[in-house]
């Protein structure tokens, strides 16, 4: 029997890298408010060892109180394998 969080967490996979592939980029807000992903380091560092070349820029947004902060916009680049 496979463990639930296995589960998600593929899954989460497939949403991140299916976005990446179609939209080219995503931040850590995009993925909590487009998919509910909280961890979107983790699923990148999962996709770029299963061979995506995906690199992170940090930018600056607003946020909700309009505020000029940094957060990491990750690209997707190829896959190298698979």
């Amino acid at each position: 029997m496979i463990a639930k969080n296995k589960i998600v967490k593929n899954t989460q996979n497939r949403t991140i890298e299916q976005h990446l592939r179609y939209k080219n980029s995503i931040t850590t807000i995009e993925a909590f408010k487009k998919y509910g992903i909280t961890r979107l380091a983790s699923r990148i560092h999962e996709l770029k060892s299963s061979g995506m070349k995906i690199h992170g820029v940090m930018v600056k947004v607003k946020n909700r109180q309009g505020e000029v902060v940094s957060v990491k916009r990750y690209y997707y680049t190829g896959k190298t394998h698979g």
